[in-house]
């Protein structure tokens, strides 16, 4: 049986607003199996970010439970490595500063130096010739994948995604899945990806999570073709992104 990494039991998230409470996601329930690859998406506003936040630890749930390997989320954690739309790097800390970060807070894993574990994370992500550039001179895919070998860098038996190839072009962005793909190979990594683009995830999934409009709740759990690598023109992506793409049509 494969073990599950990460559980959502009846999650609600109501803000409060000037004009009273606005409910954002309710009644949401799915699990993420270890070693899984899989991807929430819905349109704008439906929640998804907010389910994010609340597994990363950054929000709390009003309603509902989260546990990470059998334990309720109760803040952020080592556990937990995470990459955003805004790669959020340190402008004045080199590419190997910033991968250097986490890492000088808890750590390196077992068997590492930092200096080891900086190389590695580089070298897995083709960035080990720009250890010495800074932000700035980086393209917008280049900083994303510095922002990938920060999260991985502390080894987190789990990786978070929100959106993060959402402001690179469409060629770029292909190039990131294949290289985010390998990296999901080689560290059997449990992964959780948001996006708005239905291609994206069907690319990239073991699994899709489906969420409804606001407030969001989980429509449908689609499995991803069964074949990988995967072919975009083949007739089992083009049957599974039609079966997600029916829930948005109207």
């Amino acid at each position: 049986m494969t073990e599950t990494e990460i559980t959502l039991t009846g999650v609600g998230k109501t803000y409060q607003s000037e004009s009273g409470p606005v409910r954002a996601v309710t009644d949401v329930s799915f699990d993420v199996r270890a070693g899984e690859f899989l991807s929430l998406v819905g349109p704008s506003g439906s929640g998804k970010s907010t389910v994010f936040r609340i597994i990363a630890g950054l929000e709390s749930a009003t309603d509902g439970v989260v546990e990470v390997d059998g334990a309720p989320v109760a803040g952020p954690g080592p556990d937990r490595g995470m990459v955003f739309q805004d790669d959020a790097l340190f402008p004045w800390r080199t590419v190997a500063g910033n991968v250097r970060y986490g890492l000088e807070e808890v750590g390196p894993p077992d068997g590492f130096t930092i200096s080891e574990r900086v190389d590695h994370c580089l070298d897995l992500v083709g960035l080990s010739d720009a250890a010495d550039q800074y932000p700035k001179e980086l393209s917008g895919g280049m900083r994303q994948r510095v922002g990938i070998a920060r999260a991985l860098a502390v080894d987190p038996p789990i990786l978070l995604m929100d959106e993060p190839f959402a402001s690179v072009d469409a060629r770029t962005k292909a190039t990131l899945h294949g290289e985010l793909l390998d990296i999901w190979r080689q560290t059997e990594k449990t992964i959780l990806f948001v996006t708005h683009d239905i291609e994206e995830a069907v690319y990239l999934s073991d699994r899709i999570v489906v969420f409804s409009d606001g407030p969001g709740t989980v429509l449908d759990v689609v499995e991803g073709p069964p074949e990988r690598p995967r072919d975009r023109a083949g007739e089992s992506f083009a049957d599974t992104k039609a079966r997600v793409l029916s829930y948005f049509e109207d």
